[in-house]
């Protein structure tokens, strides 16, 4: 009844060990009572080493450190009891703690209770010193090993998931393996220290029985001493025994499982089999030299010699083994194709090329990691949600993974699988920007702001509030790095957005207005929208409102269906939204004008070339070598004149030059906003600050 109870009640179990080891600090307890607890801690020790070479993955008896500690505190507790039982009733006879401490003590004893002290002596050190000092120093440095392994181990999964290598359910079991075997790591380093203690306690327990016993023999119950040395020296080195060698096998144990590297396929048994017989012919040198050791005047030939026999045999039969499997069969006249066990590629050995992606050298990938929040990835949503809103579509998830590649601070940022920036941050500290150049108030790493490229100062973090005193801007490393990206992808949006991105407006469209939508897909394919929408992109133009660009390109397609100009359209339909870009508060633009001169020599590009080919696009028009040298000379310096007095730089030309003119100054000077006449709203006014 009470079996069954604790098999369909497992809560109970606690409760009542723990009464079980309170009753054996507590009560005294009848020899037979004692050989009943240690018969069954020698069982759970001999059970327990045997499931930990069976063991495929840690994991599957990832209980061993609490069941070490409870045997532990189990063991310690019967030493307890059964040390009552020696001193009390040892005068009695060699049976007072019980026929097993009585038994393991003459077999050890033997005839001389010198060597069977030594014997036991023995028994404690090789515990102590060689398989608790082992396992206790490899759970140390697997401990550590494994906690600073658990930012990348946790990065190659989230790669993995996000290439489509492994879905969302593996991606979220094999995290939750890492954190258990993480944790793991961590018990067994603590619970390593639980075992010395164990041996160490067992050596103690010795001496204080046998002096103990001893002393308590003569003194008390009349015993001489010689007598009373045979008795206690029996029961005492039979009780260590008995404790000592659950120990040692738990000591075992917790070597085999934490220095083993398993590949969770096979147990131990199986692996050791695999490995030692991988190679056949170190069995035929072992071999060898067994021989020779066996013809060296004085040794046990018989010995040596049965052994060397022993492992040439092996080496044969292995040898044989292998012969029969390389064996192949006579050929037939027909061809027959040849595979064996290996498995056929197939497109997963491919890595998928994600949008946007990050790569953290090693230092970095804290920042991603749950512990701490997972700041980086929390940076990166906001910068995506706030420039998605900006620019009218949907920013890409950022795949992060980490790489070896990078030093441990760098960071790289990359579009459609191409190496875009770099840049390089100190994990531990803050950036602080805007420090005027001769201010040495503060004390940190000199360098620069990787998105910017303007110098600044990496403090530590107990500075920030003496730098936001001085009213000097303190930015964290997850918002450096994902401000960062965001820049890169407001200069690179005509390559992030896509057909997916086309589908995904059209959709909205069709929400607010499915007639406009349904019109719009019968007049423009999506590959012509992708086309005009990257145009506007290009120009950094955005494109959410979706049915203001519907309408004109139903109203443009009828006319052409040039890419450039249908976007040059939208551009005038949108010219409201551009000014609020440019100049939102101030309706007066200070812009440079091209002069008739350069007008006309334009014009006569653009109809040379449409007179070769119609289908020029407006931004590849062939032009002069003086022409483009005038341009790489004039429009940087028109950008840094504006800068200067802090206004937009802006240079109007005509409509069907624009394309053209913009290009120029994307390649010259980016910032440069090239507008054409028809785009300025009739309420704005233009000063003109020169003519070109």
């Amino acid at each position: 009844m009470i079996s069954t109870k604790l098999f369909t009640q497992p809560k109970l179990a606690f409760p009542l060990l723990l009464g079980l080891i309170l009753a054996m600090i507590i009560l005294p307890l009848p020899p037979l009572m004692l050989d009943i607890l240690f018969t069954f801690n020698i069982s759970l020790s001999i059970l327990v080493l045997l499931r930990c070479a069976n063991v495929t993955s840690i994991l599957q008896f990832s209980v061993f450190p609490t069941l070490l500690l409870l045997s532990t505190v189990l063991r310690l507790s019967l030493n307890v009891a059964s040390t009552r039982a020696v001193l009390g009733n040892g005068h009695e006879g060699t049976d007072a703690a019980g026929r097993v401490v009585e038994a393991f003590g003459t077999v050890i004893v033997g005839g001389s209770y010198i060597v069977g002290a030594i014997s036991f002596i023995i028994i404690c050190i090789i515990s102590f010193m060689v398989v608790t000092k082992g396992s206790e120093r490899i759970a140390q440095v697997g401990a550590r090993f494994s906690l600073d392994a658990l930012p990348v181990r946790l990065m190659a999964i989230e790669t993995a998931s996000q290439n489509g290598q492994i879905d969302e359910e593996e991606a979220t079991r094999r995290r939750e393996n890492v954190l258990k075997e993480s944790d793991l790591s961590g018990s067994f380093d603590g619970v390593a220290a639980y075992v010395k203690g164990d041996a160490i306690a067992g050596m103690a327990i010795m001496v204080i029985n046998l002096i103990g016993g001893v002393g308590i023999g003569t003194i008390e119950h009349g015993m001489g001493a010689s007598e009373a040395f045979k008795t206690f020296a029996l029961l005492t080195i039979g009780d260590g025994l008995v404790a000592q060698i659950p120990s040692l096998l738990l000591a075992i144990a917790a070597g085999v499982l934490v220095s083993r590297i398993s590949d969770g396929k096979t147990d131990l048994s199986e692996t050791l089999l695999n490995q030692i017989t991988g190679d056949r012919s170190i069995f035929f040198l072992s071999g060898g030299i067994m021989l020779a050791i066996a013809i060296i005047p004085g040794m046990p030939h018989l010995a040596f010699v049965t052994f060397a026999l022993l492992l040439l045999t092996i080496g044969w039969f292995l040898a044989d083994s292998d012969t029969q499997k390389q064996t192949v069969a006579p050929a037939n006249t027909e061809a027959v194709e040849v595979r064996g066990n290996l498995q056929p590629l197939d497109w997963s050995v491919i890595p998928s090329i994600n949008p946007v992606s990050l790569e953290l050298g090693l230092k970095l990938v804290k920042l991603t990691t749950e512990e701490i929040n997972q700041p980086l990835q929390r940076s990166i949503m906001g910068c995506r949600k706030t420039l998605s809103e900006l620019v009218g579509f949907l920013i890409p998830e950022v795949a992060i993974r980490s790489s070896y590649l990078l030093k441990n601070n760098e960071y790289s940022i990359h579009i459609d699988g191409n190496l875009i920036a770099k840049g390089q941050v100190f994990p531990d500290h803050l950036m602080v920007v805007g420090i005027p150049p001769g201010d040495l108030s503060l004390d940190g790493i000199r360098g620069f702001d990787p998105a910017m490229n303007l110098p600044a100062l990496w403090i530590e973090p107990d500075q920030r509030s003496a730098a936001v005193a001085k009213g000097f801007s303190v930015i964290a490393v997850h918002d450096v790095i994902a401000t960062h990206i965001s820049k890169v992808c407001r200069e690179y949006l005509p390559l992030i957005f896509n057909f997916d991105d086309v589908k995904a407006l059209n959709e909205r469209l069709h929400q607010d207005h499915p007639e406009l939508a349904e019109t719009l897909g019968k007049s423009i394919t999506p590959n012509l929208q992708m086309q005009v929408i990257r145009q506007l992109l290009t120009d950094q133009i955005p494109v959410k409102n979706v049915r203001t660009i519907a309408n004109t390109l139903i109203e443009s397609a009828e006319k052409t269906k040039d890419p450039i100009i249908l976007a040059s359209d939208i551009r005038l339909a949108l010219s409201r939204t551009i000014m609020a870009l440019i100049s939102p508060l101030d309706k007066l633009l200070n812009v440079y004008t091209i002069s008739k001169e350069l007008t006309d020599k334009v014009h006569l590009y653009i109809n040379n070339a449409k007179g070769i080919d119609p289908n020029t696009p407006l931004d590849a028009i062939p032009i002069d070598e003086d022409f483009q040298t005038s341009m790489m000379a004039k429009m940087p310096s028109m950008l840094q004149n504006m800068r200067a007095q802090r206004l937009p730089a802006i240079l109007l030309v005509p409509n069907v030059m624009r394309p053209l003119f913009s290009k120029l100054a994307r390649t010259y000077a980016p910032g440069l906003i090239v507008l054409s006449f028809n785009e300025i709203p009739v309420d704005y006014k233009i000063n003109e600050v020169e003519k070109i």
